[in-house]
């Protein structure tokens, strides 16, 4: 597959790249996909206006085939999508923006546009499978396990845009990050507390507060929860020393 990196301003000028592309009625599809985790977030449309203005400023714009107009990802949601890198197929009819989502991608507030699953596929039977059947059962688990934690960070940036009248989101955003850092202080203190009592019951009901009062604050500093798995991540991938 042919790259095109964030170096093109230095050796491909624009008309360069357009050349490369197979235009359909002056548009091409272009499949937006998170950087750090490779999820499909969502398919759009480029023309040669929004290539070079996504180009210009490092951060995805599109044509609107609806409205008839170029429109930037973000610009009034705040869920702007910073390019870290831009190709197109072999055969030059599509292309790849890898990005680095700054909230969902999606008009429900979904992370990705593609959130409606399609159920009732086969599945293979456990005597055909084997083993490979008990690790991916394993593996789908584990990958299922913190999606509630992205679903939450997508309910946050959306209250934070709308902010509904009532809503305990919308007062935290209002009061500012004083006041969320304070709720963050109390719920970890109330945390110590029951582990201290070693009460599970009430522990549990303490971290989930807890967490959800650091989402918010992440979603109020715009720090995506995905930068802090990547550094997790890194730290997990780093020698040990013990």
């Amino acid at each position: 597959m042919s790259n095109v990196s964030n170096e093109i301003r230095e050796r491909l000028s624009l008309e360069q790249v357009v050349e490369h592309i197979r235009w359909s009625d002056g548009l091409v599809p272009a499949i937006v996909q998170d950087a750090e985790t490779c999820q499909v977030l969502m398919m759009a449309y480029m023309n040669r206006e929004s290539l070079k203005l996504s180009l210009e400023s490092g951060e995805t714009w599109f044509w609107s085939r609806s409205r008839q107009e170029l429109w930037h990802k973000g610009a009034t949601s705040g869920n702007v999508q910073t390019i870290t890198s831009l190709k197109y197929d072999c055969d030059g009819d599509t292309l790849l923006v890898e990005v680095k989502p700054n909230g969902p991608a999606c008009h429900t507030g979904e992370v990705t546009c593609f959130h409606n699953e399609i159920v009732g596929l086969p599945q293979k039977s456990t005597e055909q499978s084997g083993n490979e059947t008990n690790v991916d059962a394993s593996e789908s688990r584990t990958e299922g396990r913190f999606e509630v934690l992205a679903e939450l960070e997508s309910v946050i940036a959306q209250r934070e845009v709308e902010r509904p009248e009532g809503a305990y989101t919308t007062y935290l955003f209002d009061k500012g990050v004083d006041k969320i850092l304070k709720k963050i202080g109390e719920e970890a203190s109330e945390t110590i507390i029951a582990a201290k009592n070693k009460d599970n019951d009430e522990l549990r009901l303490e971290v989930s507060d807890l967490m959800y009062h650091l989402l918010v604050l992440l979603q109020e500093r715009k720090l995506p929860l995905d930068d802090i798995m990547a550094e997790l991540s890194r730290r997990h991938e780093r020698p040990r020393r013990d």
